[in-house]
């Protein structure tokens, strides 16, 4: 006989056996608690919806043509249409602030392009949907606890605003770091950089 064909006929052999025979691997079952309430996946009826309106990415679409130009003249006058926006904490005019912020080595229009190349998270304030970018900025102060944050996120959240930043989270600040966002219904509301604190 060919050692081949003795080999093959012992593996055969070997399978049969085993087969055949008791099984002796134990099983274990352990029991895990379940995850805690915030990592739950919120209920259909709570969700708002995630897409942009068609009046926000108008908004966006006219932003945009203003980030093209990389005009500051343009960009405060578009921000001054809206009474209620808000560039700063100083009271300084929009387009005083900006250039303040460029010759520092800020740029307003080039950050705000980046912002908008990213994420954005969702917020209903006072009943309204807002639109935040980025998308970490539109989580609660308590929600963006790194404790509480997944691992990508704590991730991008360093990335975002650094240990600095993770640190005036820790003591109750809320998002530190530039952020812009537009309303539903297509107001542009905001684009800061700083906190409240910092007036």
């Amino acid at each position: 006989m060919r050692p081949e064909t003795l080999a093959a006929g012992l593996a055969l052999l070997l399978l049969a056996a085993a087969c055949n025979g008791e099984d002796r691997h134990e099983r274990v079952r352990l029991q895990v608690e379940a995850a805690p309430e915030y990592m739950q996946p919120p209920a259909d009826e709570d969700v708002i919806s995630t897409d942009l309106s068609a009046k926000a990415q108008a908004t966006i679409g006219e932003l945009e043509a203003i980030i093209e130009t990389n005009s500051l003249t343009r960009l405060a006058r578009f921000a001054d249409a809206e009474p209620a926006f808000l560039s700063n904490f100083a009271g300084a005019s929009h387009r005083t602030h900006w250039d303040l912020l460029r010759r520092t080595g800020f740029d307003p229009i080039l950050t705000l392009e980046k912002l908008f190349d990213g994420p954005y998270g969702v917020k209903s304030v006072s009943g309204e949907t807002w639109y935040v970018w980025p998308e970490l900025a539109a989580l609660e102060p308590e929600e963006l606890q790194p404790e509480r944050l997944n691992f990508s996120q704590r991730a991008r959240l360093r990335e975002l605003v650094g240990e600095a930043g993770i640190a005036e989270i820790r003591e109750g600040s809320g998002y530190p770091g530039v952020r812009t966002a537009i309303a539903e219904d297509g107001r542009w509301l905001y684009f800061v950089h700083e906190t409240n604190s910092e007036e």
